[in-house]
């Protein structure tokens, strides 16, 4: 009989401990902010991004920047994204996605926030993000007119060491009218959580919006936090 009751405040306690533990994590999720951070090429969406890990401390994470690290590695997911791409393939969304999600739990312990970079590229990308990840707090839409990003890609190219096929006014203007399409179905899917900002202007005066819309989630996350 004592080793009954034994049993049951044993198993009491844990689940008191387990109810605080999974409490804390909510805690710490609700003031994690999670930024999307959209924009064409050459629309200085990099450069913002640095300037606001530099300022708050968050963790930037890129889908590219990625899907190369996990080549690079020479793990076996590596080997198998490297077949893939080698082979002119597309990388698919499912094997993105599982790497930002694995990103993003590594870091989130120690994470002030995530930025995360150039995702989603489509409307049901953003969807699968959502659902299998975290819903996003913000996403801001660096908007800029297509004759400036070219101008801006074919002046990088034109410093570059390194010369590529598609670095021809023809290849990019398709590649923006494809970027366009994607980015005008995902910005009305998000109407509410979007900032559009224009990124013509001096850096300096575009990062001044940023901020004021980062120091925005980050109070409503502090207040959701205090609420828990």
């Amino acid at each position: 009989m004592l080793f009954m009751c034994h049993q049951k405040v044993m198993k009491k306690e844990a689940e008191e401990k387990l109810k605080a533990e999974e409490l804390r994590r909510a805690r710490a999720a609700a003031e994690i902010p999670i930024i999307w951070i959209l924009g064409g090429p050459g629309c200085g969406k990099g450069t913002q991004c640095a300037k606001i890990v530099e300022k708050y401390g968050f963790t930037h994470l890129s889908s590219g920047d990625l899907l190369r690290n996990e080549v690079a590695s020479g793990s076996d997911k590596g080997r198998k994204l490297q077949a893939v791409m080698a082979s002119g393939g597309l990388v698919s969304n499912d094997e993105v996605l599982s790497l930002l999600n694995d990103a993003i739990v590594r870091a989130k312990g120690s994470s002030k926030g995530f930025l995360i970079d150039g995702y989603p590229r489509e409307k049901n990308q953003g969807i699968e993000f959502e659902l299998r990840v975290a819903p996003a707090d913000l996403a801001l839409y660096f908007e800029c007119s297509e004759d400036t990003m070219v101008q801006r890609i074919m002046a990088r190219a034109a410093a570059s060491s390194v010369k590529r096929d598609d670095d021809n006014e023809k290849t990019i203007r398709a590649r923006l009218l494809t970027f366009r399409q994607n980015t005008n179905a995902i910005l009305e899917c998000y109407e509410p959580k979007t900032l559009t900002i224009n990124a013509e202007r001096d850096v300096d005066d575009i990062f001044l919006e940023v901020v004021q819309a980062i120091d925005c989630v980050l109070k409503k996350k502090q207040q959701n936090a205090a609420q828990c």
